[in-house]
């Protein structure tokens, strides 16, 4: 010691050796009598520390109690004095700091309650790093929830990463840690400097941080909104619509591959595919954007979906300000954002939420709950009530401060089901003695109620590829409340029926058909997702069998009809342009193969398939029921033709559609029809713009008075080889779209 303290030695060693929970008790201003104040500072490395009184400006000499840095003076003063902090470094720089432990606590009650609850649905809004102005004082507050630790400090930029220059208060009863640091403003990195409670000391990454810096370094960043919306009448008209029927086709974008500059090397900035994506998406007609995750993620291999920052766009293509640029942009341009959101698990990575106080926090400490086995990461346990509020505070985050339309729910196969790929006594049975995550579908139910009620008109969808009942049922109904569920069965076999040889596809005609019998069991959406070219799976293109005009006539076949059966439509970026290779998410898309008219023909058939679909309400104003949809003819296996109608029972207005999966034209063929009269050859994939052979029906067809199929009319067909038809009856009804493609 090298002075006499006012506080015991004890508490002085504890706060110089990083121990103490509360150093607000030993630091900053303290009454010890009436008119008499204590000012205690730590600086470590100071060689003489003042107290500068304001406003009168007199200088106090601070005495020092300990080698390491604790200074303490005595004030005549009444109530907490404003002052500040004189630093005279050893190299003789001499700065004058306001004392962050003169500020009383932000965090409050109402905040602890609801985390301890789970019910806190802005915790973003009390925990991490704010720019906030505290009794007039601007800075930045700073709150970590770390109820394990044994001491907590915020390190950064400003403080030289310095774990014993501000550590922080500990909320009783709410294991929330916090400091006011005033002065500070948005752009310093910092990070959180967590002692477990056997004293091993690691540096944290913000679990709430709203930006970092780009990997492969690992701090947060204080960051601070500037962006003026341009949006408001999208957001009016989505609230207003809720989730009234629309034309939802996707295109499924990582924007880390999708175009780069300097030959491959450079990625795009949100701000530059705002000006490139944006308009590309809207000239192919596609209503939506869905992003592989942009959450702040380590490992630029994990594709987004190991994610750290479950607050923060990726810094990789510039700032939050610049993410909200692009949304605003697709909103200005007519087109929704959803986002893969990943809620089922999170990477080991030491700086992130792994064992974040020194404990399984935020995971389950039994392996067999807490860890996922195929992917290496670790699950988050549902049954704390803190963590959901952290998940829940995550979804709604990026639904209110980014504008986001639409939340893809990843990987909740494996979140239901506790035996998720695990081996026999690998797993932890429920209550019950079964299989199912209770807890989890608990959360999951919450989740969806929270976010149908807050942001109505938001998609919130599953991607569930088991036959959990119910996933998209109401939650007062039993049900776990999503608006959609990705078909997973309907995507798997139609690219196994696609992948085999022409000649045996009358064998295997029910994996064109099967989909119906379950197709109105829920609200679903059918993906030809990213996860279908990578690994070895091959690109859509090379799936399809036969020459390359085969393989092409296939492909636009097989996307024809994936328009007209019901439900949503996804496609991976790559697939429009009919990308030979494998999805690489470190290159971009082979853009070089549109100068061979094959491939052009492609994007121009899913443009026109796209503007169609919009255009024309039978093929998903009703989606989710029966009404909407009757097959023609869906027994013809020896001849691997499918025929069916759409309808929208509120016009009256129909479609009907043939599909053609062999390389055989079929002329003459009679399918039965609803309507007599002329009917319109809307839609031909083998017409010649499309990199057909431009066999078809000249644009149109008369009705037979010829029964067929039990309907009263039919029509005579020629069907093109591997070839899709879409006909309307002239004239149009209300809902129908003028002439397109045709041959």
């Amino acid at each position: 010691m090298s002075g006499t303290a006012s506080v015991p030695a004890a508490e002085i060693d504890a706060l110089v050796s990083g121990r103490h929970r509360d150093p607000f008790r030993v630091l900053g201003p303290h009454a010890t009598a009436p008119g008499v104040v204590v000012v205690r500072a730590l600086r470590p490395g100071a060689a003489r520390v003042e107290v500068v009184s304001h406003p009168d400006g007199a200088v106090h000499e601070m005495r020092r109690l300990h080698p390491d840095g604790v200074f303490e003076a005595t004030l005549e003063a009444t109530g907490v004095p404003d002052y500040r902090l004189r630093v005279v470094e050893r190299d003789g720089r001499v700065h004058d700091v306001d004392d962050p432990y003169r500020y009383g606590p932000i965090f409050g009650e109402v905040d602890a309650h609801l985390l301890a609850e789970g019910t806190h649905r802005r915790a973003a809004d009390a925990l991490g790093a704010r720019v906030v102005s505290h009794g007039g004082t601007p800075g930045v507050h700073f709150a970590v929830w770390a109820p394990n630790a044994s001491r907590v400090s915020v390190v950064g930029d400003f403080n030289a990463w310095n774990g014993r220059t501000h550590p922080m208060r500990l909320v009783a009863n709410a294991g929330v840690w916090e400091i006011f640091v005033p002065g500070l403003g948005a752009g310093p990195r910092y990070k959180f400097e967590v002692a477990d409670a056997r004293g091993r000391v690691f540096q944290k990454s913000d679990p709430f941080g709203r930006w970092f810096e780009p990997p492969p370094a690992t701090a947060s960043v204080v960051w601070q909104d500037a962006y003026a919306w341009g949006d408001a009448a999208w957001m009016a008209a989505r609230a207003a619509h809720g989730q009234a029927p629309a034309p939802m086709s996707v295109y499924e974008v990582h924007l880390g591959s999708w175009r780069r500059f300097g030959h491959g090397e450079r990625t795009m900035t949100y701000r530059e595919m705002a000006e490139t994506l944006v308009p590309y998406v809207r000239d192919l007609g596609f209503t939506h954007i869905e992003l592989l995750p942009v959450m702040e993620h380590p490992y630029t291999g994990s594709w987004g979906y190991q994610v750290i920052g479950f607050f923060a766009p990726t810094s990789r293509f510039g700032t939050p300000d610049d993410f909200r640029f692009f949304i605003d942009a697709c909103h200005r341009a007519g087109i929704g954002v959803l986002l893969d959101w990943v809620p089922g698990h999170f990477p080991k990575d030491a700086h992130g939420l792994a064992r974040f106080d020194g404990t399984s926090l935020f995971e389950h400490a039994d392996p067999r709950q807490g860890e996922h086995q195929d992917w290496g990461t670790l699950i988050f346990n549902y049954g704390r009530h803190e963590v959901r509020a952290f998940l829940v505070s995550s979804a709604l985050h990026w639904l209110r401060e980014f504008h986001i339309d639409g939340l893809r729910v990843d990987a909740v196969a494996s979140m239901l089901y506790l035996d998720y790929s695990r081996d026999a006594g690998g797993w932890v049975p429920n209550r019950f003695g079964g299989r199912e995550n209770l807890e989890a579908v608990e959360f999951l139910q919450h989740l969806t109620s929270v976010v149908r009620a807050e942001h109505p008109g938001v998609a919130i969808m599953a991607e569930e590829s088991t036959s959990w009942p119910g996933v998209t049922r109401d939650v007062y109904l039993g049900g776990l409340g999503f608006t959609h569920k990705w078909n997973m069965g309907w995507m798997h076999d139609m690219l196994e029926y696609c992948g085999q040889d022409p000649l045996y596809r009358k064998w295997h005609h029910d994996k064109i058909t099967f989909s119906l019998l379950y197709a109105f069991s829920e609200k679903f959406l059918l993906p030809f997702s990213h996860d279908e070219v990578v690994h070895g799976k091959r690109s859509l293109l090379s799936k399809m069998p036969g020459d390359v005009w085969q393989k092409h006539a296939t492909l636009r076949a097989l996307l024809g009809y994936m328009f007209v059966h019901p439900g949503r439509k996804l496609l991976f970026m790559g697939a429009e342009i009919g990308q030979w290779r494998e999805w690489n998410h470190d290159w971009e898309l082979d853009w070089a193969v549109l100068g061979d008219p094959r491939h052009a023909g492609l994007q121009q058939w899913v443009r026109d398939l796209n503007h169609v679909y919009a255009a024309t309400t039978p093929l998903w104003a009703d989606d989710d029921s029966p009404a909407g949809f009757a097959w023609i003819d869906c027994h013809d296996h020896e001849h691997s033709v499918i025929s069916l109608v759409r309808r929208d029972p509120g016009t009256g207005a129909l479609v009907a559609a043939v599909v053609n999966f062999t390389p055989v034209p079929r002329e003459g063929y009679r399918i039965g029809v609803p309507q007599g009269g002329r009917w319109r050859e809307r839609l031909n994939s083998d017409a010649g713009p499309y990199g057909g052979s431009g066999m078809g029906n000249s644009g149109e067809v008369l009705a037979d008075d010829v029964p067929h199929h039990g309907h009263p009319h039919s029509l005579s067909l020629v069907v093109p080889p591997l070839g899709f038809l879409l006909l309307s009856p002239d004239p149009p009804t209300p809902g129908m779209p003028s002439e397109s493609g045709h041959a």
